[in-house]
């Protein structure tokens, strides 16, 4: 693998991690649903705005309907998930739940796509998992919401092997751009059957819904996007085990969060786990010499 796609994964996950702090932060000033349909409406709203703009024109029904449905799973589906999980469970619990994405991307894709993985790279995912579960030192509590949090990966999933398969319908900023304000459109619509909390708007809640927006949304996905575009989904998915880690260590650096050996222990595991997943090929199509 090349280093340039790496570096843009690495970038990619160190938005998703972070991005659970600051919305950690945000929540303090509006309720989840909310804050999450802001994010993705101005987020997507600026920029589909722009990617309308040089395009000249609006795209096909066919090229619509495949972004809202991608922007069901991806952004609605996911981002309510994990928000209605953490109603029972921690936010570390959630979060080790969301990001076992690539274990049902590997399976989802050897039943749907017909690729076939070698041991090593079902070992590296584990390996990740595991590593994942020492990071955050969980202690997973078997109710409805560890269900929700683990139907999140799985949606997580399915949104990975959509775009995969839909990836010459759209570039990657119509992708996001459109998946982004049909998802948050879809959460506002929840957050206003659900919610009954004004927000508190001031300068410190309005930067923090802005960071969420550009960097935290529009880069982020436009990032994910181009690499699962242009990359064998597993390959790419499991370097969605850096995501809580990044969460945690940017917990402890601007939460003061405490981070123990176990976390150091668990994130040399999960490198281990990503090295052994993405090392020298290692997937082929059924049927393939």
């Amino acid at each position: 693998m090349r280093w340039l796609p790496v570096v843009l994964l690495i970038t990619a996950t160190f938005l998703m991690g972070s991005s659970f702090v600051i919305g950690k932060m945000g929540l303090a000033y509006a309720p989840p649903l909310m804050l999450t349909a802001y994010r993705f409406l101005i987020g997507g709203g600026l920029l589909l705005a722009v990617v309308l703009w040089k395009m000249k024109r609006w795209p096909s029904f066919a090229t619509v309907w495949r972004a809202a449905v991608i922007g069901a799973f991806q952004t609605t589906g996911v981002m309510a998930c994990i928000f209605i999980s953490m109603k029972t469970i921690s936010a570390g619990e959630s979060s080790i739940l969301t990001f076992t994405n690539p274990i049902f991307v590997l399976v989802l894709s050897s039943l749907l796509l017909k690729e076939r993985y070698r041991l090593r790279q079902w070992f590296g995912v584990l390996l990740g998992l595991l590593g994942v579960s020492f990071v955050l030192s969980a202690e997973l509590s078997f109710n409805y919401g560890m269900w929700i949090g683990l139907l999140s990966g799985i949606l997580w999933s399915f949104a990975t092997l959509l775009v995969k398969r839909w990836a010459g319908h759209f570039t990657v900023w119509l992708l996001s751009g459109l998946q982004m304000t049909f998802g948050g459109l879809l959460l506002w619509g929840l957050s206003i059957l659900s919610e009954h909390e004004p927000g508190q708007w001031n300068a410190v809640s309005i930067s923090i819904l802005l960071w969420l927006a550009i960097p935290g949304s529009i880069v982020q996905f436009g990032l994910w996007y181009m690499l699962l575009s242009r990359m064998e989904p597993s390959r790419a998915s499991s370097f969605l085990f850096l995501a809580p880690v990044f969460g945690v260590l940017t917990g402890a650096w601007w939460l003061h969060e405490p981070l123990g050996v176990g976390k150091l222990v668990g994130g040399l595991m999960v490198f281990a786990g990503i090295f052994l997943a993405n090392f020298k090929g290692g997937v082929e199509r059924a049927g393939a010499e």
